[in-house]
């Protein structure tokens, strides 16, 4: 039964998230790029005033994922390297602790741009 309890919280965080992002499109006259600068920032912020933690603790993958997921990561390793190497180290830790997960998107863009023909959007 915890297994289905773990789903449904990361499908509600997830969800609650998505809900946010829609909000945003439908109601305000945000672009696409500057909803998604509020998305990593706002994860970033949370992350640095202690909130966002307990939503990772509770949403798991539903927290992680979104864009505010990206946030929480280099806020987390922003602090993890000011902890362990100082100055230098909040400079680079959000680097080293999103590294892995860009180079996979990028990665990953260039294959399917290889297996699929690319269209501009008309």
């Amino acid at each position: 039964m915890s297994s289905l309890h773990d789903y449904l919280m990361v499908f509600i965080i997830g969800g609650a998230i998505c809900i946010v992002g829609e909000l945003l499109m439908s109601l305000t006259r945000l672009t696409p790029a500057r909803i998604l600068v509020i998305f990593v920032t706002g994860g970033v912020i949370l992350t640095a005033i202690g909130l966002y933690k307990p939503l990772v603790d509770i949403g798991g993958a539903g927290a992680t994922v979104p864009l505010t997921g990206f946030g929480y990561s280099l806020a987390r390793g922003a602090i993890e390297g000011a902890n362990t190497e100082g100055l230098l180290g909040a400079i680079t830790g959000g680097i080293k602790s999103t590294a892995a997960g860009i180079a996979a998107a990028v990665f990953f863009g260039y294959l399917f741009a290889l297996i699929f023909t690319p269209k501009t959007k008309d």
